[in-house]
């Protein structure tokens, strides 16, 4: 099975749609929040599902939530809808691929811990599915000419610190 998604153009094709789907819901939401998105309530909420003997935010992430992402909130309302809008383009383009299925899911899960389910764990699905094509992912797309020259930049620059 894993031949299959890493290797073969059949299972290019099945994640060209996957990163097609993903890929547009990502730059929606990342689209709707660029004209006035402020997540201060969305992290307040969070930081009130703390309690109880199963909270959905559990006291390390509202620690996280309270002292670091808080206060930090106008820079989040800038990185959220860029973020989403970059993971968008990358799956749907397969540009850096990859980089932006584990980005897309680093949200996701960001976005669980904080107490919403939603789509999220649909979307880790679908990006663990991309992730585990490999190189496969991107082979329609833009990482078909990518990948090669980012190879060849890095392996020179190896050479040359060597």
């Amino acid at each position: 099975m894993k031949r299959f998604w890493q290797e073969h153009q059949a299972g290019a094709a099945i994640v060209f749609i996957l990163r097609l789907y993903l890929g547009y819901a990502w730059l929606m939401a990342g689209l709707e929040k660029v004209s006035g998105f402020d997540a201060t309530g969305f992290l307040k909420h969070a930081l009130t599902l703390t309690g109880g003997d199963h909270p959905a935010v559990q006291g390390w992430w509202a620690a996280f939530l309270e002292h670091v992402a808080l206060p930090a909130v106008p820079l989040i309302n800038v990185l959220i809808p860029i973020g989403e809008i970059l993971i968008g383009l990358g799956l749907m383009l397969g540009g850096l691929t990859l980089t932006a299925a584990f980005f897309g899911m680093v949200m996701n899960f960001s976005f669980l811990l904080s107490g919403t389910v939603s789509t999220n764990p649909q979307m880790i699905i679908l990006a663990l599915l991309i992730m585990l094509a490999a190189d496969n992912a991107g082979r329609i797309g833009l990482d078909r000419w990518i990948r090669p020259y980012l190879k060849k930049f890095f392996q020179q620059k190896k050479h040359a610190s060597a």
